[in-house]
């Protein structure tokens, strides 16, 4: 049984692979859709061609993730595809947002993430493929948005040394570092403060990050980065000294 998992598939990006790919790929058995609501699950999945497995859980759940194990076990599936789109941020001084909030961005953002990849990889075979959701935050430390952009970080890092890892097996990791999209995660990043405004000059829809994932997933690219604008700022956090571009974001906030 060939399928493809989505985390964090209820809304937003994760939303819009499943939707994607559904149109994309006639020879998938299932798309399984992870997320915590279920009833958003279970209407996304009406919009589908391909058969659905509806899993409501949070992958941050020791007890969830366990029972997710088993699922795997018992239904021995080949996993063609694993996307994993959950998480959240919350912008905001280090000081100022709680503990809890800063441990639940690290523990969704990084940890769930590394635990759901290194749970799939078993399932996966040759031409296998991994898309994680990075961000352009990943490319230089974020004041007022430090924890966010540091999980980012991370993610953007364990992708690219899993993708070299895994290239015996001929399994190819993408990371997908946008910037602003058009989606919910705003309506929860903006609790405690607001995106700079030249940043939200180079929002882009869901639709459009997802179509230049999928891809560069499929050139087996290991960074797929959408729009001219945030290519142009990849380039800079690589060629300029990142004290220079505190300076210049400062003057532009």
């Amino acid at each position: 049984m060939n399928i493809t998992i989505i985390t964090g598939a209820s809304s937003g990006i994760g939303q819009e692979f499943a939707l994607q790919l559904d149109a994309l790929f006639s020879n998938m058995d299932e798309i399984w859709l992870i997320a915590r609501r279920k009833e958003r699950l279970e209407n996304i999945s009406l919009a589908l061609r391909t058969k659905c497995r509806i899993i409501p859980m949070d992958v941050t759940d020791p007890v969830y993730m366990n029972q997710f194990s088993e699922i795997l076990r018992l239904s021995k599936p080949q996993i063609r595809m694993l996307v994993n789109c959950a998480g959240f941020g919350l912008m905001g001084a280090v000081e100022k947002l709680s503990l809890e909030e800063q441990t639940a961005m690290i523990r969704l953002n990084c940890q769930a993430l590394t635990e759901m990849t290194h749970r799939c990889l078993p399932y996966m075979r040759k031409n296998s493929r991994i898309i994680q959701m990075a961000s352009s935050a990943a490319f230089l430390p974020q004041e007022n948005f430090a924890v966010y952009a540091a999980t980012k970080s991370y993610v953007l890092s364990f992708s690219q040394a899993l993708h070299q890892e895994l290239r015996r097996r001929r399994i190819y990791v993408t990371s997908v570092c946008p910037g602003p999209v058009d989606t919910e995660f705003f309506m929860i990043a903006e609790k405690y403060g607001k995106t700079l405004a030249v940043k939200k000059l180079t929002m882009v829809t869901a639709d459009r990050v997802v179509k230049k994932a999928i891809r560069d997933c499929y050139r087996k690219k290991t960074i797929s980065v959408c729009s001219l604008p945030i290519q142009s700022f990849w380039v800079m956090c690589k060629l300029l000294p990142h004290a220079l571009i505190f300076r210049i974001m400062r003057l532009l906030g």
